[in-house]
């Protein structure tokens, strides 16, 4: 589970769609769709047109799974930071109204910016 009261960092490299859609096909509302998966060893991240899905996998056979999703609606304020030179990873940092701060890493080629217009493409209407 996603812990409000301390910056939580996930480190991902974007996946395949279909391995967020298997993962939260169950969760989906009607209407809603999966846009983008990102994965940190077992824990992932789905980005819909709707919410961020963060799934934390547990246990040694990955059979117990926190779902916690994350409504565009509820962001007040995001920040994306690119990617540099010297430091190759970028950052998604949002802060939801009553609820607190999470933050999520990203390595290699994801992309940032895309991720940033899917934010707010949502967060803002």
């Amino acid at each position: 589970m996603i812990d409000f009261q301390t910056d939580t960092v996930f480190k991902l490299k974007q996946v395949d769609i279909t391995d967020g859609e298997k993962l939260v096909d169950a969760l989906l509302t009607e209407g809603e769709r999966v846009l983008s998966a990102y994965r940190e060893i077992r824990d992932m991240v789905v980005f819909t047109n709707k919410r961020v899905i963060a799934v934390n996998i547990q246990k040694l056979t990955g059979k117990k799974k926190d779902f916690t999703s994350l409504p565009y609606s509820k962001i007040s304020v995001f920040s994306v930071e690119t990617a540099g030179v010297m430091d190759l990873d970028s950052e998604l940092d949002l802060w939801y109204s009553g609820l607190g701060h999470v933050r999520f890493e990203f390595t290699g080629k994801s992309n940032i910016v895309e991720i940033g217009r899917t934010i707010a493409t949502y967060a803002l209407q």
